[in-house]
């Protein structure tokens, strides 16, 4: 089964590991799911703040 990447530096989806392990996001089970990693990332992102700010208040 084939794993995609999503490649932060390019901004490209990658049909396997094609470019330095830093640069991937992934793996995906498909090439639409990379091509939404940075919604997912900008999601969690935000998610983990607000976390980390409701610990702070607590």
């Amino acid at each position: 089964m084939a794993e995609y990447w999503y490649n932060m530096r390019t901004g490209e989806v990658e049909e396997g590991r094609q470019s330095l392990p830093a640069d991937l996001a992934g793996p995906f089970g498909t090439a639409e799911e990379a091509a939404g990693a940075p919604e997912v990332m900008r999601r969690r992102a935000a998610e983990w703040a607000e976390e980390d700010a409701a610990e702070e208040n607590d």
